[in-house]
């Protein structure tokens, strides 16, 4: 080949032609070193270069037409569900009753009215309307809803005076129907439970068959008292069950709701370079390892130095870093951070992944920045 120069110090080609090869090769001299190609190497490169150009022109590239009123878009932006606030046990024990439990009547109980020496005003298993009523041989009909055993005995011996001299009376209560809560939700048995004395949230779940087996449903992690028409207490069941804080053991008032809510659609989303992406459902305790191991674990075309947990927290989300690689090799899982429902974890790509994947679509059959190959084969590669 024709020589520019012989003491230049630019860049010439020398074509080689080697006996008995059918190979060819080109080689590249730089300053009076020589660095061999192969020319069909040097050719997909040459190929590639043209077809990403193309490529970059012909590209779809939509732009936003949205209106510059935002309130005249179609376009909504998904809030996040309220995060409920878990009481504190300072919290559980300011809504507690500090006086001492006493147990008030109400409809559906069985009453036993024993007045001493006067059989006839004696009766076994009256029960309590409805609305409250009570009705006592001789007496009538009295008003005993919301009062104590004692405030009821009371009562019934002053209507008594009017007609015997100095009656004894004893009432008793057979049955007890108004002591009560309504467990809802993911428990065993859902419905109305009684108890005996006064009831815990614990005794409710037990007395309503307990939790199901999680092994095989979603965790459920909170639940709800509602009492009356303004005051909701979120109890953090996890670090009440599974830990063991019996200070979250609410005290139960009569006529509580208890809803257990059911977390099937709690998920968090996997993203980006593993090699299963997609939903996970949020289990106990899921960081940043765990999720991503779920997925399969990080393939080779990541970045494990850039992983991000996108959090939602309005229509603005929070980003945070986690350097998975420094996680691993130095056991720092001061960044292995507990996730929460919704929370998306996403893989970066590594610094030649995006190159490689528009190559490769756009010429399959060659992979040509594949780090992994061998000088030999990049020279000589391909019959």
């Amino acid at each position: 080949m024709r020589q520019t120069g012989k003491h230049s110090s630019r860049n010439y080609l020398k074509t080689v032609a080697p006996p008995n090869h059918r190979r060819y090769e080109v080689t590249l001299t730089t300053r009076g070193e020589k660095h061999p190609f192969h020319s069909m190497a040097l050719a997909r490169l040459l190929l590639c270069g043209v077809l990403i150009a193309c490529t970059s022109c012909n590209s779809i590239a939509p732009k936003e037409n949205t209106p510059k009123n935002k309130t005249e878009s179609g376009f909504k932006p998904a809030t996040p569900d309220k995060i409920e606030d878990f009481a504190t046990p300072d919290k559980l024990k300011a809504l507690d009753i500090q006086e001492a439990f006493q147990y008030r009547i109400g409809p559906g109980d069985r009453i036993s009215i024993q007045v001493w020496r006067r059989a006839e005003l004696s009766q076994e298993g009256i029960v309590v309307s409805p609305d409250g009523l009570l009705s006592v041989p001789r007496i009538g009909n009295i008003q005993v809803l919301g009062k104590t055993v004692s405030e009821v005995q009371h009562l019934v011996t002053t209507r008594l005076e009017l007609l015997y001299i100095e009656p004894e009376v004893t009432i008793r209560v057979l049955d007890f129907q108004n002591n009560k809560a309504f467990v809802l939700g993911k428990v065993s048995k859902p419905g109305v439970v009684n108890f005996p004395g006064r009831g815990t949230l614990l005794e409710a779940l037990a007395l309503a068959g307990g939790i199901p087996d999680q092994s095989k449903n979603a965790l459920l992690s909170r639940c709800a008292i509602i009492r009356g028409n303004d005051i909701v207490i979120w109890i953090d069941l996890q670090d009440l069950l599974r830990n063991g804080n019996m200070t979250l053991n609410a005290p139960i008032r009569n006529n509580d709701v208890i809803y257990v809510p059911n977390a099937s659609e709690e998920m968090i989303y996997v993203l980006g370079e593993v090699q299963t992406p997609g939903a996970i459902l949020l289990k106990s305790d899921m960081t940043v390892l765990k999720a991503v191991m779920m997925a399969g674990g990080i393939n080779k075309n990541s970045d494990p130095e850039k992983v991000f947990v996108i959090r939602q927290q309005n229509t603005k989300g929070e980003v945070t870093r986690v350097n998975l690689k420094k996680l691993i090799e130095k056991g720092d899982f001061s960044q292995n951070f507990t996730l929460m429902p919704n929370d998306i974890v996403y893989i970066s790509p590594g610094g030649m992944t995006k190159l490689n994947y528009s190559l490769e679509k756009i010429m399959p059959s060659v992979q040509v920045l594949n780090l992994g190959f061998s000088k030999s084969s990049f020279i000589y590669g391909g019959p």
